[in-house]
């Protein structure tokens, strides 16, 4: 049908045409072709472009480790820039085009770079736009920013869905190729609960691209008949089209499922992306290893390729990669292409092998020449020769596609997300996985790179039985059959720097890394790997290095005279392969963009009449308009007008909650706040700071001592979330000797402020115990009675309005019967609901602050605060720090009230504090507007402001400006505190 199609084999659907395009030329492949193989079959070599030098590329790899043949794939909000050809299977209607190049990939005006190819080695960037400093803004940056990049995204909304989901299991299985196929069969027979994750379409892995017979039947019916046994396991679930991306504590493992990647029209009820959290009790890696290319001059012409790449294309795919075939390599690799080769009628025309003694097993056709290397690959966008290099003579030999074989590499980088270091190992020439890794096995050729399939059969089938077994399933290992046709590699002696090189030898094909680069790197001093690495930007690419890495790394440590095991590796982080924005975000977008919180009272306020406003996360009630009220304004005026007549019932359940525990948890508080909490009374409550490492305040709230090993604490509402990460590390990290738990019970409580003179005879009507002044005074807490006892709830007497309060927390399902209940109960007495806008109102007038104030840059001197950081204790977070020459200086930013000159005219926050008469500019800006409402009580609007020296300047003129309304407010410094300066109110 296509020029290198091959009239029979493979695992494709002949029977099944697939129509699709490539920059616009239409193409014919077959249903199970991969566009990579669907390309090779129609004769296409060039695919793509080169990042740097925009040099000819081609189809490397088959698989996840493909660093040239990236694709744009699909159109309008479909559209998905660098896609990886060897891994986008092909469906009909399929549209491609490449990337990086201009204005066509057969013609690259970015071409030219190559000829500038002296000028732009390693680290040209470091050396050539440092001068003239003026062209770094004219010139270099625009330049760097339009040659930035390899794709283009959409500007298009993307019309799919995605979505997460978790999954447990007894054992997970990451890899499904003979080691995982023979695993998962041994502990799916177990009953053991087993997913089997594997980012091929099919499972099999190497098996279905191998000619290899297990016991009486072929590789690929091997994969056929273990697929259909497991499928009949209720036990095992099989994740194909799934990319285990990354290990994480807990022995969680993140995944990524391509759904309907694989279809022109996704089916809108399912999502195309699925991320997957996996939590395993135990895990066996069995992702087998990587082929390396070899360096030499060339070797990134189209239609050079690695040799298990080609065994791939040849046997899964039924292509054949070129007509006349050399195969260069150190291994036994590339004669067993060279047997899959011959069997469709493709005799090599030479076997080029650097070892002196060859494989004598071999009984092929081909040429052999032994202790021999191909120094040079010539061609422009498609190979036409090579040239051999032997006892130092050369023989150029005519050819259109060079399989080569380096070695292999282990892939282990799961193995290493948790902190492990790689071990070199010079018998296997590889980095191995570092040992001990609790939860985590590895099996077959990603141990060992000597691993046939025999081996990884029988150690699979091993491992997965003792690990069943020692979580308590009878279980003995799965045996198969004898393997015959096997000739997978042994580990041999790696060859870093090919002899005789004279074109550029790549290293990194995506950045156009070459063995020269890396050895000036070590030349200037970057010879560090973490330094080359960011020197050269070798591994920087968007196959992070999985083709690159271990050559730059045998090059460096030649360059060095040292081992590539004291080279050593860069760092293995998650991601493994690239994952997508949208299934990273899953559900998170658009009116789900982020969770909507509603409190426990939600739907009491929502009957009540409330309006919300979104704060955080949570939805509040705002103000709660009645009849014949306008403006928002009137309605709040009221509700705060109220609350210092009568009394007044709001929502505070969004504050954040946690629970403390533990016979340290007094000590643990003590250490945590900057004022003394270690003698704080049973049935008493404390206002606290929690100061961060630098000494500035980090959060305040209440923490109440509930009995002698149990407090509770309650955080600002922006901060809840922080504050016990906060806490959760202290106990954790600083301090774990101290006997203290944690645990969030914000969504356990539905909590009330219930605040104004009147708000104690409201609340005695459903409280049974005696809350008089006397029995339950200012700061008190305790456990209550509700309804005659029907109900146990927690109150507290604090206040944050200035007025007689308090504040219940009862079980959040009865928040709302509760409600009801009490403000049934101060009916009578005019209780009414207020929301936050008044509550801001009432704490400005008092005085309180917020984050509005706690703005991350003050101490808590700045907030009147002095005396509430302790002398007296041996240490707390802060307190190294908080006395700072800096922190304590008197013309610090400190907190004041500011009141209009005159009652008519307003500010408003954010607005800047000048002296009077001062121009209005920056430069002599003296502080800012924090907080500022209209009060009702006073008759105009209030403020709180951070002024320089604040605290010493009550009463002194100033001018409030605002420079992006030009609006000029003459105004009176004065004390923060509005209302009820003696706190008589508080304590009635």
């Amino acid at each position: 049908m296509t020029s290198y199609r091959l009239e029979s084999g493979g695992l494709i659907d002949r029977q099944s045409r697939l129509s699709f395009t490539f920059d616009g030329k239409r193409m014919l492949g077959f249903a199970g072709d991969s566009l990579a193989s669907a390309l090779l079959a129609n004769g296409c070599q060039l695919v793509g472009r080169s990042f740097k030098y925009h040099r000819p590329r081609g189809i490397l790899t088959a698989g996840a480790a493909e660093p040239n043949a990236l694709m744009t794939i699909g159109q309008g909000g479909r559209t998905e820039p660098n896609t990886r050809a060897t891994m986008q299977e092909l469906y009909q209607g399929l549209e491609a085009a490449s990337q990086n190049r201009w204005p066509s990939l057969d013609f690259d005006i970015g071409s030219f770079n190559s000829l500038l190819s002296p000028f732009l080695g390693a680290g040209f960037y470091y050396k050539t736009f440092m001068w003239p400093a003026a062209f770094w803004e004219k010139v270099y940056e625009p330049f760097i920013r339009k040659a930035a990049g390899l794709g283009k995204a959409s500007y298009e909304k993307d019309p799919d869905t995605y979505e997460k989901a978790w999954a447990h299991c007894d054992l997970l299985l990451i890899g499904a190729g003979p080691t995982g196929l023979a695993a998962a069969l041994t502990a799916g027979r177990s009953g053991a609960r087993v997913i089997l994750v594997d980012e091929q379409s099919m499972i099999g892995g190497s098996l279905l691209s191998d000619t290899a017979r297990i016991g009486e039947a072929s590789a690929t019916d091997f994969v056929l008949t273990a697929k259909a046994e497991l499928e009949s396991l209720s036990n095992v679930t099989i994740l194909t089209r799934t990319t285990a991306f990354g290990w994480y504590d807990g022995n969680v493992f993140g995944a990524v499922e391509r759904v309907q990647k694989h279809v022109a029209i996704p089916n809108a009820k399912a999502p195309v992306e699925r991320l997957w959290r996996i939590v395993a009790k135990q895990a066996l890696l069995a992702t087998g290893a990587e082929e390396r290319p070899l360096v030499f001059g060339g070797n990134d012409i189209p239609g050079v390729m690695m040799a298990t790449a080609m065994r791939s294309y040849l046997n899964r795919y039924g292509v054949a990669p070129g007509r006349q075939v050399a195969i260069f390599t150190t291994n036994d690799s590339g004669y067993a292409l060279a047997l899959d080769l011959e069997a469709r009628g493709i005799v090599p025309v030479a076997i080029v092998d650097s070892r002196a003694g060859g494989n004598p097993a071999y009984t092929g056709k081909a040429r052999i020449v032994k202790g021999a290397v191909v120094s040079d690959a010539k061609g422009g966008k498609a190979l036409s020769s090579i040239v051999i290099l032997k006892d130092g003579r050369t023989e150029n030999l005519k050819v259109d596609a060079l399989a080569m074989s380096g070695g292999f590499s282990p892939v282990i980088h799961l193995a290493c997300h948790r902190g492990g270091k790689p071990v070199w190992s010079d018998a296997e020439a590889a980095f191995l996985a570092p040992q001990q890794l609790n939860g985590l096995q590895i099996a077959g050729a990603a141990l060992s790179t000597g691993n046939g399939i025999a081996a990884c059969l029988s150690e699979g089938a091993a491992k997965a039985a003792v690990l069943v077994s020692e979580m308590g399933f009878a279980c003995t290992a799965a045996s198969f059959g004898a393997v015959e046709g096997d000739m997978s590699a042994r580990p041999e002696k790696p060859l870093w720097s090919v002899p005789g090189v004279k074109g550029k030898a790549f290293v990194d094909y995506q950045n156009d890394v070459t063995r020269k680069d890396l050895g000036l790197a070590v030349r200037e001093g970057y010879g560090h790997v973490e330094l080359a690495k960011r020197y050269t930007t070798s591994g920087m690419a968007t196959d992070q290095g999985k083709l690159s890495n271990i050559n730059a790394i045998g090059l460096l440590a030649e360059a060095r005279g040292i081992s590539p095991g004291d080279v050593g590796t860069t760092t293995f982080r998650p991601f493994y392969t690239p994952v997508s924005f949208g299934a990273l975000a899953g559900a998170y977008h658009g009116t789900h963009f982020q969770p909507v919180r509603k409190s426990p009272l939600h739907e009491w306020a929502k009957k009540t009449g409330a309006v919300f406003v979104e704060t955080g996360l949570w939805y509040r009630s705002s103000w709660f308009p009645r009849d014949g009220e306008s403006t928002w304004r009137e309605s709040v005026d009221r509700e705060v007008l109220n609350i210092r007549k009568n009394a007044g019932l709001c929502d505070v359940s969004m504050l954040g909650k946690i629970e403390i525990c533990g016979k340290d948890s007094a000590e643990f508080l003590n250490r945590v706040y900057s004022n003394a909490f270690l003698k704080l009374p049973v049935g008493k409550a404390r206002y606290g700071l929690m100061l961060r490492e630098d000494g500035m305040i980090y959060d305040d709230g209440t923490t109440s001592r509930l009995s002698d090993e149990h407090f509770f604490m309650t955080t600002t509402t922006a901060y809840a979330a922080g504050v016990m990460n906060h806490l959760e590390f202290c106990a954790q990290a600083l301090w774990p000797d101290l006997d203290v738990r944690l645990a969030s019970s914000t969504d356990q409580w539905a909590q009330m402020a219930i605040a104004g003179p009147k708000a104690r005879t409201t609340l005695e009507k459903i409280v049974e115990e005696d809350i008089s002044n006397a029995a339950f005074p200012f700061l008190a807490a305790k456990e209550v009675s509700l309804c005659g006892g029907q109900l146990h709830g927690r109150l507290f007497r604090i206040s944050f309005s200035g007025e007689l309060a308090f504040e219940l927390a009862v079980p959040a399902g009865f928040g709302e019967s509760i409600a009801d209940a009490l403000m049934e109960a101060g009916r009578e007495h005019g209780i009414q609901p207020y929301g936050v806008e008044a509550l801001g109102v009432l704490r400005i007038e008092k005085g309180h602050v917020t984050h509005n104030e706690i703005n991350g840059t003050v101490v808590p001197g700045d907030l009147g605060f002095g005396k509430m950081v302790s002398q007296a204790k041996p240490d707390f977070i802060g307190k190294a720090m908080v006395g700072r020459e800096g922190l304590v200086s008197a013309d610090r930013p400190q907190l004041v009230g500011v009141l209009p000159l005159d009652p008519k005219t307003s500010f408003r926050s954010g607005s800047h504090i000048l002296a009077k008469g001062a121009a209005a500019t920056l430069e002599n800006d003296q502080g800012y507007i924090t907080s500022s409402a209209y009060s009702p009580h006073v008759g105009s609007t209030i403020g709180l402001a951070l002024v320089k020296s604040g605290s010493t300047r009550h009463g002194e003129e100033v001018l409030v400006w605002n420079g992006l309304r030009e609006e000029f407010t003459p105004a009176r410094l004065c004390n923060p505190v509005f209302v009820d300066q003696a706190n008589e109110k508080l304590h009635v």
